[in-house]
Order: structure tokens, then sequence, then C-alpha cells
């Protein structure tokens, strides 16, 4: 487990007043306080990651939470079962599915009742391996009396709402995302008039066990969401000044929208797929990793219209301490991040090899100088440039 932060908390002998440590796992999960802790000293080792809550999280996740609660099929994990408790009540329910899914539409920029990620002692044995919350299992290492080196102090780190194990711990990793193909949305092309309000049906193509992706609807405005069957209007989530929708569907089933038009133009000129905030992918019956695009039928053929590159706004603005830095790739590439200030002056360059898709760099304020900074993402076919604020 990388980059976690571990607390040392020490009880010291002959009557000295106790010490907190901190440091840093490597990029392989590994720590430690050389020579720190005195003999005999007692001392309580508490780890904690609690940033990118969207990593390893997806609809696909909230299909394999609901098939457990269902009894359909089990997690058959302890580990798996504490991540699928997202709101840390010791159990597993539709609750633990809605908070996730405002985590997944973007209501909710973290779960208000859980952390990011939890930690178990590796070597615990939990009684009833069916149900891990039967008694609390220790989130913290305890040792009295210390007289030697303590090398077998470990955690096993489970990412909370991450049920089927693809989350990366790393963020200078990037995950195999490679997608079995692509599944389309058909809408029907036409014009429209500013002014017209008009619906639009969204179909799948393909049978699917689950999809999420982000609607721009540049120029248009919502007058109504129609929810299809076996969907609320919980599933979705509407960002009107930004233009914006997401939405989170277990199953094939469709939906449509009502619209007014703020101008002329094409349907596949105004809507467009994308992951500005909810990842846009779908997943197949058998779980396998699909591509999302809306395909535009009209008298002429079919014009698709799948997610391109795009670079985000960094999330939180103004950065106080972590930041997170987004962008969107067509395809797998490699890509470099480079900060500088405004005089032009190189802070940072990370380069990496990035997936298909919606990719996140997480950066720390110790990284940056105060003020405005500039970021600027660099693949061998597109680049942009977006602008920071980093206060005291």
């Amino acid at each position: 487990m990388a980059s976690a932060h571990i607390e040392l908390v020490a009880t010291l002998p002959n009557g000295l007043p106790p010490a907190s440590l901190f440091t840093t796992t490597d990029d392989n999960g590994l720590y430690g306080f050389g020579n720190a802790v005195p003999m005999s000293s007692n001392y309580t080792l508490t780890p904690t990651k609690d940033n990118d809550p969207l990593n390893g999280v997806s609809t696909f996740d909230l299909v394999l939470i609901n098939k457990h609660i269902l009894g359909l099929e089990p997690l058959g994990s302890p580990y798996k079962m504490i991540a699928a408790d997202a709101n840390s009540s010791r159990s597993i329910t539709t609750f633990d599915i809605v908070e996730l899914r405002k985590l997944i539409l973007g209501i909710y920029a973290q779960l208000p009742a859980n952390n990011s990620w939890r930690f178990v002692d590796k070597k615990h044995l939990f009684p009833n391996p069916a149900n891990p919350f039967q008694e609390i299992f220790p989130e913290t290492i305890s040792t009295a009396n210390v007289q030697a080196s303590q090398l077998a102090d470990d955690f096993v780190a489970v990412k909370v709402g991450d049920v089927n194990g693809n989350s990366v711990a790393n963020n200078l990793l990037s995950t195999d995302d490679r997608t079995a193909g692509t599944t389309f949305f058909d809408i029907a092309d036409r014009s429209v008039k500013a002014g017209e309000e008009f619906t639009v049906d969204f179909r799948t193509a393909d049978p699917l066990a689950a999809y999420q992706f982000t609607l721009d609807f540049a120029g248009l405005d919502i007058v109504d969401l129609l929810p299809g069957e076996n969907m609320t209007r919980d599933n979705f989530a509407v960002f009107a000044e930004d233009r914006t929708l997401t939405a989170s569907v277990e199953g094939s089933n469709g939906f449509a929208i009502r619209f007014r038009a703020g101008q002329n133009g094409m349907l596949s000129q105004l809507l467009a797929v994308g992951s500005r905030i909810t990842r846009a992918e779908a997943y197949g019956k058998s779980g396998e990793n699909l591509s999302v695009a809306l395909r535009f039928n009209g008298a002429d053929g079919a014009v698709v219209a799948s997610a391109g590159f795009e670079l985000f706004q960094n999330t939180p603005n103004p950065v106080k301490g972590t930041t997170n830095i987004a962008f969107n790739l067509p395809e797998a590439a490699e890509a470099t991040l480079t900060i500088s200030n405004v005089e032009g002056r190189i802070l940072k360059i990370q380069k990496g090899a990035f997936a298909k898709g919606l990719n996140t760099v997480t950066l720390n304020r110790a990284e940056l100088t105060s003020g405005v900074l500039f970021y600027q993402i660099d693949t061998p076919t597109h680049s942009a440039t977006k602008k920071m604020i980093v206060v005291e």
C-alpha cells in the first residue's frame, strides 16, 4: 500500500512525556521509525489515507454490492465487505449504495461518514469471515514494552467502495484500462431551433450490467428528466449552471431528457459524452469494461461522438493541502504534467503512462509555491494548460 500516512504515539519509560511521530509510506507501502522508540516503551501505530475517494469506485461496484445484499453473489471476502460499508455503519445495506452513487455522480466530493481508505492489522484473524463486523476489527497496532525492532507491523489497505479491486494505491502507476469494445447510446439526430422544446431518448445498443458517464449539453437546458424502467431521479445529478448531467445506472435500461434549445443547431453538435465529473464507462454482463459513445443516427448515416482529450480545473482550488488534477485521454498514452510559475520557472515535472479515460494526479502543497501557478498536460497528440492558485 503506497502513500499512506503513519502516526506513531509512544509512551516512554522513566516518566518521560509521550511522543508523536509521523511518516509516509514509500511507493511499495514500506515505512519505518528507525531507532525512534527507546527500549521498554509502549506505542500505537495508526495509518490514514483519505484522498482520491473515487479511485477504483464505479457503478459496477454497486452491482456487486446489490448482489451481495440480495444473497445472489456474496462478496466472499471480509475486506470486500469492509469496502462495501460506505457509511461505516458496520453493515452492508442499500444506503451504502445510495452514498456511493452520490460520490460517483459528483454530488459528494467525499464520503461524509467514512475515509477513502481503511486499514486492518494484517495479523488479525476474523472470527467469522462471512461477517467482519461481528466484532470490532483492529485498525491500529499497539505494542507494549518494546525490546526489539518490530518489523512485522503491517496492515491490509481497503479502498472504500471498491469491491472488485481495481483501485490504484500509487498515483504514479496506471491501471490496465484496456476495454473490450464500445457501447453506443443511439440517438436520432435532428436540427433544433432556439426556444424549441423536445425530448431525446438515450437507448443502449447492447445488454449491459451497468453504465455511467457525464453528459454535456451546451446550448441546451433541461426541462424534465424522464428515468427509465427500474431507475429513479437518484440515478442522475444535474449541474444546471455547467449544463452537465451525470448518470449512474445498473442494467441496460435507457432514459429520456426533455430539453429546451437556447440556440439553433444539430443534436450531434450540442450533446457530448465525457468524464469531467463521472467517468464514462460501461460494463458488460460478464463485467467487461466498455467505452461509452453517443451514436447520432440521421439521414446521412451515423455520427459517433466519444469522450476526447480534456484537461479539467484542479480541485480544490485555491490549494491549501493537496489538490487533484484530472484529465481525460481518448486513448492510453504517455503524458507529461508540468507545473510552472508566472515567470515560467518549472516547479515540477511528472511523466507516466496513463490509461484511456479519466486520470487523476494528486499534488501536495509542499511541492508547490504560493501564488498563481500553471499546470500543463502534454501527450504526443494533445496539449492543454490551466491555472491554479496556491495559498499559504
